[in-house]
């Protein structure tokens, strides 16, 4: 992907992302999951979707994700909505959006609705996973890691061919980012697409999800084998026709 640009939150801090904008049109805003970034196929669709039908489009790496500066193990939910939020006031500025959550992305996402629940039309969660560090980290570790967590403040998590770094203050931070028990009252359309054969996050927390908007048209979309990140062109495709049923 190009049209990477870097904004300047402090001295210290740039945040990369992308925009694109058209006059007069509402804005697409994607939210990447944990570790991942822009470089991926989810955000590259998006991009390439919103050109197409001549929609404004903005997603970002958080701190101490893909190209943006600062380390990954300084960052926490706290950081990464605020940064989110930061960005969409500089860009998306008072127009309406429709917000797309990718795994932790939809927990940054239902952050988002704090500052701009007057401007989002919608929302699309994609194996959404809220207050995953607590329910699907933390009390799954066993004694022996969270003491190690404890004691050196880092547990290195293997997880498939990857590591994850969990560190102290990313669990604890996520405990003050609750959003499961807060309610929202906003008459949006909200569709919660979910990987049938998610080994990462199960479809409960997409039900979860839908709980909490009262008065919203809400839809859940089971994908027949589909796996926790829905990167196949077939499971893209069907993303894409669910964005175009509630923009």
């Amino acid at each position: 992907m190009n049209n990477f640009k870097y904004h300047q939150i402090s001295k210290t801090k740039k945040i990369r992302y992308i925009c694109n904008t058209y006059k007069n049109t509402s804005f697409i805003v994607f939210l990447h999951g944990f570790m991942s970034d822009l470089e991926g196929k989810k955000p590259n669709a998006f991009l390439k979707f919103t050109k197409k039908n001549k929609l404004s489009f903005l997603a970002l790496e958080y701190s101490g994700h893909g190209k943006s500066s600062g380390k990954f193990t300084d960052g926490n939910i706290t950081k990464w909505s605020n940064e989110t939020s930061i960005l969409i006031k500089k860009y998306v500025k008072k127009s309406n959006f429709t917000i797309i959550g990718s795994s932790m992305g939809a927990w940054v996402a239902l952050k988002q609705f704090q500052n701009f629940k007057n401007q989002i039309n919608s929302f699309l969660g994609i194996g959404s996973a809220p207050e995953f560090l607590e329910n699907l980290m933390w009390k799954k570790f066993t004694k022996k890691m969270k003491t190690e967590i404890i004691k050196n403040g880092i547990y290195r998590l293997k997880h498939g061919n990857y590591e994850y770094p969990i560190t102290h203050q990313l669990i604890k931070d996520g405990r003050k980012n609750k959003v499961l028990k807060k309610k929202i009252y906003s008459k949006i359309k909200i569709t919660m697409v979910h990987g049938q054969k998610d080994e990462v996050v199960p479809v409960s927390y997409s039900r979860k999800v839908l709980k909490i908007f009262q008065n919203a048209k809400k839809k859940l979309l089971i994908i027949k084998g589909g796996d926790h990140s829905l990167s196949e062109k077939k499971w893209l495709k069907r993303i894409l026709k669910e964005l175009q049923l509630i923009i």
